[in-house]
């Protein structure tokens, strides 16, 4: 979809709510689990310094059971890679953050004031961060050897974001809370597993019931995205 790049915020964001009452708790469900039970948010989401509509879901899961949905969800969207959090597991090896707004004012433009104040005060806390509610969270995720994506000891990642919570203007933001949390990176590298093979197997195999389930609601997702894609012109060439 040449176009898809330049679509406005608010476009991907439409996108995404629509993705959430339609496609999302067909996923949920696929997995045996009550959608009723679980909360999916349209949230300002960052990577890389850059604020996109993500997809936040929350619910009381165990580990088994989140590790299988966000694959699932990273299966039928296509993500390289879906995120897991507990941040109330004191023992997990997370550091996080929390930076709380004042209710109402947390938007993407302020979330990605703050993600690039956080940025400029200490290099390395630009990598990304989720949202919920009024609340800006930022883990100093790992990769497969414990080494932090940021480059910052989990001190020097949550001195720099209280750093800047400090020097920020308005809306005027507190660190809420901090410590350590579980939190793990489920995910496919598409371009060497083209039929998302790394989640496949996490999901009982390509010819288990839940990938077959998945593949269906795949069918539904690129029906929607081709709808939209056709009415918002994101995939017309230059």
């Amino acid at each position: 979809m040449p176009q898809l790049a330049q679509a406005s915020y608010d476009d991907r964001a439409t996108f995404s709510a629509e993705v959430s009452k339609d496609i999302v708790p067909k996923i949920i469900t696929a997995n045996g689990i009550d959608a009723a039970t679980l909360r999916t948010e349209v949230t300002p989401g960052g990577y890389l310094l850059k604020t996109n509509a993500s997809l936040q879901t929350e619910g009381d899961l165990d580990d088994a059971a989140a590790d299988r949905l966000a694959g699932s969800l990273g299966y039928v969207f296509r993500q390289y890679r879906v995120l897991t959090s507990r941040l109330n597991d004191t023992t997990g090896k997370t550091g996080f953050v929390v930076v709380r707004f004042p209710q109402g004012s947390l938007n993407a433009t302020v979330a990605q004031r703050f993600f690039e104040a956080a940025d400029a005060t200490k290099k390395g806390l630009g990598g990304g961060y989720a949202v919920f509610g009024d609340e800006q969270i930022f883990l100093n995720a790992t990769n497969s050897e414990g080494k932090p994506y940021s480059g910052l000891d989990d001190a020097s990642f949550q001195d720099g974001l209280r750093r800047a919570a400090v020097s920020f203007g308005s809306p005027k933001p507190m660190v809420s809370s901090l410590g350590n949390a579980t939190a793990r990176f489920i995910g496919n590298d598409w371009q060497r597993s083209t039929r998302g093979e790394g989640y496949q197997t996490l999901l009982g195999g390509s010819d288990g019931e839940l990938v077959r389930k998945l593949d269906e609601i795949s069918r539904c997702y690129a029906f929607l995205l081709a709808k939209t894609a056709d009415g918002k012109g994101w995939a017309k060439d230059e």
